[in-house]
């Protein structure tokens, strides 16, 4: 039994607006280029939040069991658009889930499926349902070879597994020891440095050739690891990667709004229920698809850059994966308004990030 500590964890605080400032920001539709929605009744709740906001998002593959087919990749994606609501414009992205044993001519069924446009590298253990990924990059070279010469894009969990290795530096170890190789052994290979978090990520990103980018969240924008022991410990601020110093956060904030066009939005909102977040062994993973791009706005506005939003969140994602943007457009405005405390989530409760709390920035 977890004993609730009803103190509220630290909420960022944007800069106040002056009164000249605007008070809303037209952009071009965003994507969302990281996103988990699960399967089955779970996609009911969680795919009209991000239908709201996002004309497109890539569909993260692991699931139980994991997407590693473009026949379950497509049917997936039937699936979540079956839990779109009516007159939603909204198009899910999908990706495979690579193992040790993905055969180098499934990469050509992707391409040539035109739906699916991107495979994702789990080092066996790192993170949700990641017990089938792979087990060292070399297993899959001749995948790796496929990809690079049709253009499939690889995304990324950057963090290595070892039990030696602190928690907080396992991405760093993780570009020293496997990216760093792997780019330079796959020069033309699209790689996507997923959902980012410390300096040396962002660092080598900006390192790296045209083909090399990152997505960096809205929570390790808005968070450093001090929100995880606010007043206790604090299971819904839990995610992987960890939440990481200031010192990093402010190295993010830097890399997303510098106008360096290989960064950009991927939300990695992953929904769990309430008593398995809230548990002896909690999941990883924090619900930010209601509110995920108020917190980028926030973000933003307090960086004095909302100027650089649209960029970011609209059109630097689908440069590089090269799509077009989308036709439409979304409006926020500077207005607070406070996070439900939680949703009904099949049988259960699914509480975002900064549940019954405000937020700065609204979707109109």
């Amino acid at each position: 039994m977890i004993t609730r500590n009803t103190t509220r964890p630290p909420v960022f605080r944007p800069a106040p607006a002056a009164p000249e400032e605007c008070a809303t920001l037209t952009l071009i539709r965003p994507d969302d280029w990281h996103l988990h929605v699960r399967d089955g009744d779970a996609l009911g709740v969680v795919v009209p939040h991000s239908a709201r906001c996002f004309g497109r998002a890539l569909v993260m593959p692991n699931l139980q069991p994991p997407v590693t087919s473009v026949a379950q990749a497509l049917a997936y994606r039937e699936r979540i658009l079956a839990a779109v609501p009516d007159e939603t414009k909204f198009e899910p992205l999908m990706s495979l889930y690579l193992t040790d044993e993905t055969p180098p001519d499934e990469i050509d069924q992707a391409v040539a499926s035109g739906k699916v446009i991107a495979a994702k590298l789990y080092p066996a253990g790192a993170t949700t349902h990641s017990d089938r990924g792979v087990s060292a990059v070399e297993h899959i070279h001749p995948v790796l070879e496929r990809m690079e010469k049709l253009g499939l894009v690889l995304c990324v969990h950057g963090e290595v597994t070892d039990a030696d290795v602190d928690v907080f530096d396992r991405e760093h170890v993780f570009v020293e020891k496997v990216l760093s190789p792997l780019v330079r052994h796959f020069p033309g290979l699209k790689v996507v440095f997923e959902h980012i978090t410390t300096s040396e990520a962002a660092q080598f990103v900006r390192a790296a050739g045209a083909n090399v980018a990152a997505t960096v969240t809205a929570h390790h924008l808005a968070y450093d690891r001090n929100a995880l022991f606010a007043g206790g410990l604090r299971p819904h601020y839990y995610c992987l990667p960890v939440l990481k110093r200031e010192v990093h956060r402010q190295a993010l904030i830097h890399a997303v709004t510098c106008g360096n066009p290989r960064f950009f939005l991927g939300t990695d909102s992953a929904p769990h229920a309430v008593h398995a977040k809230e548990a002896a062994c909690g999941c990883a993973g924090c619900y930010t698809a209601p509110l995920a791009l108020g917190l980028y706005a926030e973000v933003f506005d307090a960086a004095d850059e909302l100027h650089r939003l649209e960029a970011f969140a609209s059109l630097n994602g689908p440069a590089f994966y090269g799509l077009p943007p989308n036709a439409e457009k979304i409006t926020l405005e500077r207005e607070s308004w406070q996070v439900p405390e939680h949703y009904a989530y099949c049988g259960d409760r699914l509480m975002p990030l900064r549940a019954g709390a405000a937020v700065a920035w609204k979707v109109v």
